[in-house]
C-alpha cells in the first residue's frame, strides 16, 4: 500500500506539471507565418572554445565527431581532460563513464536537459546513444553555469549533457531531410534518416531514426605460459534500433515548449571474460526495450523572472540470459522493468542585473519489478520516491562571480519483500567562485567546492548474488581551484585557449563494483578514499594560409586515488581498481577546402583490476591511435559529407577491462545527404 500511495502523491504532482507544459503553450496566439531575407554575413575567424566558466567545462560539437573518430558518444569525450571510459570491448560492448577518478554513478547524463534516469544500477550506458542526431555534448564539472534548472541537475559531482539537433527551417526552406548510412568493420552495416519540418512560424519537428547491425566478430591477441595466439572474439554480435522524435512551439527565445519521444530496441551478445585455455563460448544475451516521454516548457519575462518546468514518463525492459549459468540448472533468465514518473519546476528571479536567485523542487517515483527470475523467484521489488529541493544564487561583483546552493535529498523506499533500505535526508552545499584580475586579458582564476550524497542503487542494496543490503551511502567533498586563459590572436596562429585544474576529492563509504564479468561481481564499501588530480586542457587553431588550416587539442589528466581507510590493511595507499594514474589524449588535423585530415591518440597509463595491486592484478597501459578523412562538398546545391575513419591504426592489443579484449584495426565508412 505504501508503494501505490507514493505513486499516487508522485502522479498527482505530475499532472500539474503535465497540463502546463501543454497548455501554456496554446495560450499564445500563434503569429503569421512570414519570412524576412537577411544580408549574408561572412564570418572570417573561427569560435573560441568556451572555458571562461565558474567550474570546467569541456564541450565537443556535431562537426567535430569525425575529427575525433567517434562513433558514439563514449567515442565522442574520451578525450576530454579527467575522464576515464571503461569499454567492454566491441561495437555492441557496454561503455560507462568515470570522471576524475569517482565512478560512472557520480556522471549525471541529461538528454535535451532533463536525467536519463537509472535507478537499478545508475550507471548509464553511452553506446545507446547514437551520434546521428546529437548537436552538442558538453561535460560540467561540479554543475552547470545557469541555476534555473532541474534538481536534479545539482545532484551528481560531474554533469554529462547531450542536445540534439532542433529544426532550424524557414518559409522558404520548410523541410529538411538528412539521409546517411555507416559501414564498416565487423558487419557494421547502420541507414539512418532525419526529417525535419516547420509547420508554420511557431511550430515545428523533427525525428530521427537507425538501424544498427553488426556480427561484432574481430581478432584479439591471446597470450599466456610464452605462448600467444589469434583469436576470434565470439558472441559480440549486436541488433538496435531507435526512433527519436521531438515537437516544439516557439513563440521567441523566452518563450518555449518542446515534446519528445524516444524508443530504443536492442540484442547483443556478451561475449566473456577471455582466460587462458578458455575456448570462449559464452552464449550470454542481452535484451534491452526502452522508452521515454519528456516535455518541458521555459519562459523568460522581461521583469527578470524565469519559469522551467520539466515533465518525464520511462519505462525500461532488460532481459539477461546465460544458458550456461554455474548452477543445479545450468540456467539464469532474468527479465526487469523499472519505471519512472518525474515532474521538476524551476523558478529564478533577477532582483538586479547582477544578481539572481533560484528555487528548484524535484519528485521523482522509481520501481523496479522482476518479470521473469529463473530460477531465483523472490525478489523485493523496491519502490523509491525522491524529493529535491534546491535554493541557489549567483552574484556579479565587478571583477568576482559567486554561485552558490543547497540542496535537500529526502529518500524513502518500500518493498514487498525482505528489509527496506532506510529513509535518507541530506543536505548538500555547493559554492563556486571565479576572478578576473585584469581587464581583456582572457585571464580567470577559479574555485568550487562541492558535497555530494550518492544513495545506493536498487542493484547495490538488492540483486540477488550482488546486491550487499548493508552498505552504507556514499559522501564526497570535492575541491577545485584552477585557472584559465582564452584570446584571439593575430598572427598565424587564430586563438588560444588554456585551462589547468587541480583536484581533490575525499570519498566517505566509498562504493565500488568489482567485475567478474559483465553483469556480475560484488560491491564494496572502501570506506575511505582520497583522490587527487590534475587536469591540462589546450586548444589552438591556425588562420587560413593558401587555404589550409591546422588544428590541436591537447588534454592531460593525473590521477591519485588511493584507499585510506585502514592504516594496517594490505590495500592502504593502494589505487582503486581500474583508474590509470596518467591519461594523455591528443588530436590535431589539417583541412584545405573540401577535406579535412585528423590524427587522434589516447595514452593511458597501467592500472590494476582490484584493490590489491597485486602482479597478476596488473593491467598494462595502452597508446591507441586514429585516423580520419573528411570530405564535404555540394552537389545540385545539396550538402553532401563522406568519411573514412581507421579506429586502432596501428592493430595495438590491449585491454580496458581486465580480460575483455578491445578490437584490433578497424575501418568506417560514412556518406550523408542533406536535402
Amino acid at each position: 500500500m505504501q508503494g501505490i500511495e507514493h505513486y499516487l502523491k508522485s502522479i498527482l504532482s505530475f499532472l500539474p506539471g503535465l497540463f502546463l507544459c501543454v497548455v501554456l503553450p496554446f495560450s499564445v496566439n500563434a503569429q503569421t507565418d512570414t519570412a524576412k531575407k537577411l544580408n549574408e554575413v561572412k564570418v572570417k575567424t573561427s569560435p573560441i572554445p568556451q572555458v571562461q566558466s565558474m567550474a570546467p567545462i569541456q564541450q565537443i560539437s556535431a562537426n567535430a565527431f569525425d575529427q575525433y573518430g567517434a562513433f558514439d558518444v563514449a567515442g565522442a569525450i574520451r578525450n576530454f581532460s579527467g575522464v576515464n571510459i571503461k569499454d567492454y570491448g566491441g561495437i555492441g560492448g557496454l561503455k560507462t563513464v568515470s570522471v576524475r577518478g569517482l565512478g560512472a554513478n557520480h556522471t549525471a547524463v541529461l538528454y535535451d536537459g532533463i536525467l536519463v534516469s537509472d535507478a537499478e544500477n545508475g550507471q548509464i550506458d553511452l553506446s545507446k546513444f547514437n551520434l546521428n542526431n546529437v548537436q552538442d555534448i558538453t561535460l560540467f564539472n561540479g554543475q552547470p553555469a545557469t541555476i534555473c534548472m532541474p534538481a536534479r541537475s545539482f545532484t551528481a559531482a560531474s554533469i554529462l549533457s547531450i542536445r540534439t539537433i532542433k529544426p532550424a527551417l524557414t518559409a522558404n526552406k520548410p523541410y529538411q531531410v538528412t539521409a546517411g548510412i555507416k559501414a564498416g568493420s565487423f558487419g557494421l552495416i547502420e541507414p539512418y534518416l532525419q526529417w525535419q519540418q516547420r509547420i508554420n512560424n511557431n511550430w515545428s519537428f523533427i525525428v530521427n531514426s537507425y538501424f544498427e547491425d553488426a556480427n561484432g566478430r574481430y581478432k584479439y591477441q591471446s597470450s599466456g605460459n610464452g605462448s600467444s595466439s589469434t583469436r576470434d572474439r565470439l558472441n559480440s554480435d549486436i541488433s538496435a534500433r531507435q526512433v527519436d522524435g521531438a515537437l516544439y512551439w516557439t513563440k521567441n527565445d523566452s518563450n518555449k515548449f518542446n515534446l519528445h519521444i524516444n524508443y530504443y530496441d536492442s540484442e547483443r551478445g556478451l561475449p566473456g571474460a577471455v582466460i587462458l585455455y578458455n575456448a570462449n563460448t559464452s552464449r550470454e544475451r542481452l535484451w534491452n526495450r526502452d522508452f521515454f516521454m519528456q516535455a518541458g516548457y521555459e519562459r523568460i519575462w522581461a521583469s527578470g523572472l524565469h519559469l522551467f518546468l520539466n515533465t518525464k514518463l520511462s519505462q525500461n525492459y532488460l532481459r539477461y540470459l546465460n544458458p550456461d549459468f554455474l548452477n543445479e540448472q545450468h540456467l539464469l533468465d532474468q527479465r526487469f522493468t523499472q519505471r519512472e514518473v518525474y515532474q521538476s519546476a524551476a523558478l529564478a528571479y533577477h532582483f538586479a542585473p547582477n544578481w539572481e536567485v533560484s528555487y528548484s523542487t524535484d519528485v521523482a517515483v522509481n520501481d523496479l519489478n522482476v518479470l521473469f527470475n529463473y530460477p531465483y523467484p523472490l525478489f523485493p521489488h523496491p519502490t523509491r520516491l525522491t524529493m529535491l529541493n534546491v535554493l541557489a544564487s549567483n552574484l556579479t561583483l565587478g571583477k568576482l562571480q559567486l554561485e552558490g546552493s543547497l540542496l535537500n535529498t529526502n529518500i524513502t523506499e518500500t518493498v514487498k519483500a525482505g528489509r527496506a533500505a532506510p529513509a535518507r535526508n541530506n543536505f548538500s552545499p555547493t559554492l563556486l567562485a571565479a576572478f578576473k584580475p585584469f581587464e581583456n586579458s582572457g585571464f580567470q582564476l577559479r574555485a568550487f567546492y562541492k558535497y555530494i550524497f550518492r544513495n545506493p542503487t536498487f542493484d547495490d542494496l538488492y540483486y540477488g548474488g550482488i546486491g550487499n543490503p548493508n552498505l552504507k551511502p556514499e559522501f564526497t567533498n570535492q575541491f577545485d581551484l584552477g585557472a584559465t586563459y582564452s584570446k584571439a590572436l593575430n598572427g598565424f596562429i587564430d586563438y588560444i585557449a588554456l585551462t589547468a585544474d587541480a583536484y581533490y576529492s575525499h570519498v566517505t563509504n566509498k562504493i565500488v563494483f568489482i567485475p567478474k564479468d559483465a553483469y556480475n561481481g560484488s560491491i564494496q564499501n572502501f570506506g575511505k578514499v582520497d583522490i587527487k588530480g590534475i587536469d591540462i586542457s589546450l586548444k589552438t587553431q591556425t588562420k587560413s594560409i593558401s587555404g589550409y588550416k591546422g588544428s590541436l587539442s591537447l588534454n592531460y589528466s593525473y590521477l591519485q586515488a588511493l584507499n585510506v581507510t585502514d592504516p594496517t590493511s594490505s590495500i592502504y595507499l593502494n589505487q582503486l581498481p581500474y583508474t590509470p594514474k596518467n591519461i594523455l589524449a591528443f588530436n590535431a588535423g589539417i583541412d584545405h577546402g573540401h577535406i579535412g585530415l585528423y590524427f587522434n591518440q589516447v595514452i593511458s597509463s597501467s592500472r590494476y583490476y582490484t584493490n590489491d595491486n597485486l602482479p597478476y592484478d596488473y593491467i598494462p597501459g595502452y597508446a591507441i591511435s586514429d585516423a580520419s578523412f573528411v570530405y564535404h562538398t555540394v552537389l545540385n546545391n545539396k550538402p553532401l559529407r563522406a568519411s573514412i575513419g581507421v579506429n586502432n591504426l596501428f592493430d595495438k592489443s590491449y585491454f580496458v577491462v581486465q580480460s575483455y579484449p578491445m578490437p584490433g584495426r578497424s575501418l568506417r565508412l560514412s556518406i550523408q545527404i542533406t536535402i
